[in-house]
């Protein structure tokens, strides 16, 4: 466990994607379709906290990027250690390798991660910035990726804290 326990800290996750067609065309059918049971599987998993919804229950309506076909998904974790055992070690796993069908490649940082303090949730002004962060800076304390990961603050010296294994899926 790298951040299991954070001292009052929780982990906020962004990610956009720009999809290749519509969400309503038929080539997005199986992306759509995820949606609801990948949610479902977040809302279940140790250690969720909050994530972003509108009235459907998911993020897709939610544009808040000058690109009105980018969409966002934003969700808070108790640890870094519960996030990363839902997106790699669950079935969001199967659904996330199929990302390339359904989204294009993004040439800049898609996911950004963040610590905040336990108890507030992030806005989605917010998400935008550390994700622009991410892209101008790279990795810091500010907003950091799975692979180049910073303790809470006041946890750690502020060093990073590489992962040996390779978060990105094969595929």
């Amino acid at each position: 466990m790298l951040f299991g326990m954070t001292g009052g800290w929780h982990i906020a996750q962004v990610n956009v994607a720009l999809p290749c067609e519509p969400l309503d065309s038929p080539a997005l059918a199986g992306f759509v379709a995820n949606l609801e049971p990948v949610n479902a599987l977040a809302d279940a998993a140790p250690g969720f906290v909050w994530r972003l919804e509108d009235e459907g229950g998911d993020a897709t309506s939610i544009r808040p990027f000058d690109d009105e076909r980018m969409i966002i998904n934003m969700s808070v974790w108790e640890s870094l250690d519960a996030l990363w055992a839902f997106v790699y070690d669950g079935g969001h796993l199967e659904v996330m390798r199929r990302r390339r069908e359904w989204m294009r490649h993004l040439a800049e940082a898609y996911m950004g991660l963040w610590w905040l303090p336990a108890g507030e949730l992030p806005t989605v002004e917010q998400a935008k910035e550390r994700l622009a962060h991410l892209r101008e800076h790279g990795p810091t304390p500010r907003a950091f990726t799975f692979k180049r990961r910073f303790a809470p603050p006041g946890v750690g010296a502020g060093d990073p804290v590489v992962t040996e294994r390779d978060p990105c899926p094969a595929g």
